[in-house]
């Protein structure tokens, strides 16, 4: 199964899950079940945030940060969200941004724009439209929004320099992105790179700070930051390792701190400029 099949496999799993009023997911790690002893997805939210969304929506938040809390909207912006799962994200965002303002989801699992969907009727949320599509070719113009926030998704695609460049073009001048993701300090064993049920599972897929940070200024961005928001410790480790086919005992030692959640910021510049050659 190619990796971007077996993305889509298990967010259609998971949002049938949640639509038929069961938990998230069935896999352990980042993207995995949302809820208690998770280390990577629990406790995101306040609750004055719960308290804005339906709980189906909660129940499909597959991340793991909270980008609306960091990204500092505004009234009247535009909002797009790559990879918006069950909603949760769009619809906070939407709720910050006012009436004047709109808040973009894009997810390519049609299960997931169905739940989130209707998880925005049941939130009365008028201001969002959640569209169909890659992340790595967004279906929006040039120039077109204020903020891109994303919550654990950019490190499941395998075109992460084109997603950058995507984000990059969408994006007016002096635009922001502000982004959870799961990224890696040092090196990451070669035969854990190669798990698929890992890369499905945000860990494998995940890009070390310097690289990330690098691929960001090449493809344009500006003020680029990495922020650490949690830092997976051995038994954090051991608890997204456990059922992905791999020796957990062996590897979560290796693997120790080297994993963490981090927000990341950056901007477009203001004055418009083409994107550097490759």
């Amino acid at each position: 199964m190619e990796l971007k099949d077996a993305i889509r496999d298990k967010y259609a799993r998971a949002a049938i899950r949640v639509a038929g009023g069961g938990g998230g997911c069935c896999a352990s790690a980042c993207c995995g079940p949302s809820g208690a002893g998770d280390p990577v997805t629990a406790n995101l939210y306040d609750q004055e945030q719960v308290a804005e969304v339906p709980p189906e929506a909660l129940r499909a938040s597959l991340g793991c940060g909270n980008p609306t809390a960091l990204a500092h909207l505004h009234p009247g912006e535009t909002v797009l969200d790559l990879g918006s799962g069950g909603g949760i994200d769009v619809l906070l965002s939407a709720k910050r941004v006012g009436p004047t303002g709109k808040a973009y989801g894009l997810d390519i699992t049609e299960e997931m724009l169905a739940l989130a969907r209707a998880n925005q009727h049941r939130a009365g949320v008028r201001n969002a439209e959640f569209l169909m599509g890659e992340i790595e070719r967004i279906p929006l113009p040039d120039d077109s929004v204020d903020v891109i926030i994303s919550n654990c998704v950019i490190n499941l695609s395998g075109e992460k320099d084109r997603v950058f460049a995507e984000a990059f073009r969408v994006l007016r001048p002096g635009g922001r992105l502000a982004v959870s993701d799961v990224v890696i300090q040092g090196e990451m064993p070669d035969d854990l790179r190669r798990s698929m049920e890992l890369w499905v599972g945000c860990v494998a897929g995940a890009l070390e700070v310097r690289e990330y940070a690098e691929k960001l200024g090449r493809a344009g961005f500006e003020a680029i930051g990495v922020e650490p928001t949690r830092v997976y410790r051995v038994d954090d480790a051991r608890e997204f390792l456990s059922g992905c086919g791999v020796d957990v005992e062996a590897h979560a030692p290796r693997i120790d701190g080297r994993v963490m959640s981090a927000f990341i910021r950056a901007r477009k510049p203001a004055a418009r400029q083409d994107r550097p050659r490759r």
